[in-house]
């Protein structure tokens, strides 16, 4: 099933000298259910621009982008936000979590802007941080949990509300080797258990080597890259 199209999806800015500067220039990607995608590619080729207009936090300058069908094209801001909020995971390097809250607050906090009552919203941040293995630590403060606590915990946020896509941009760009791993053997195990369609922006060879697709990002256009060289 598919459940993220992009068709001919370009994005256009105009440099500071006038100039037009093409970032993405027709790229057409599709990403079925439970299958997880990496993309890859030189700093600056464009990965965290693609991966804003996939999550409807930024518009193409050309083409379109569907979730689950739908088409993202002219609509307003808040249908755009209502789409972000209950279709979409966003796990970015720095996992943003509010540094005032608990984890299980964190987690609770889609929930909880979709309408959910604290109770369910809770009993779903639980369950999530189980998942990710933090269940004994639901009750600490960001500053009391290691990176790699942090960054499961964003990806249980990021969960909440079982969306279609989960994306995420460079995800263990900040962690040791053995939190990285950690991270990379969960989104493993959420797309093959959770059937999630995950789109993961990465440098990180290990990890896209673990994908089921690996696409490089290069002069604006997409194309696939054989397993063989993203682990050489």
């Amino acid at each position: 099933m598919m459940v993220l199209e992009t068709i001919d999806l370009a994005k256009v800015y105009r440099g500071g000298d006038g100039g037009l500067i093409t970032v993405l220039d027709g790229v057409s990607l599709h990403v079925e259910r439970g299958q997880m995608v990496a993309i890859v590619g030189a700093s600056g080729a464009g990965k965290s621009t693609l991966l804003h207009l996939l999550g409807a936090l930024d518009q193409p300058t050309r083409g379109e982008v569907r979730i689950s069908g739908h088409s993202l094209t002219g609509r307003g801001d808040d249908e755009l936000s209502a789409i972000r909020n209950r279709s979409i995971g966003f796990v970015f390097q720095f996992h943003h979590l509010l540094r005032e809250f608990t984890a299980l607050e964190n987690v609770m906090m889609p929930a909880r802007i979709a309408g959910w009552d604290d109770a369910r919203a809770a009993r779903r941040a639980q369950e999530l941080l189980e998942r990710v293995g933090l269940g004994g630590r639901t009750m600490h403060k960001p500053s009391e949990l290691s990176g790699g606590e942090q960054q499961r915990t964003a990806v249980a946020r990021a969960l909440a509300l079982d969306p279609a896509v989960l994306l995420a941009d460079e995800p263990s760009g900040n962690l040791d080797h053995v939190n990285s791993e950690r991270l990379h053997d969960l989104f493993v195990e959420l797309s093959r258990d959770l059937e999630i369609a995950m789109v993961i922006a990465t440098h990180n060879r290990a990890l896209a080597a673990r994908a089921d697709r690996t696409l490089v990002l290069e002069d604006g256009h997409l194309t696939d890259l054989d397993v063989r060289e993203v682990v050489s």
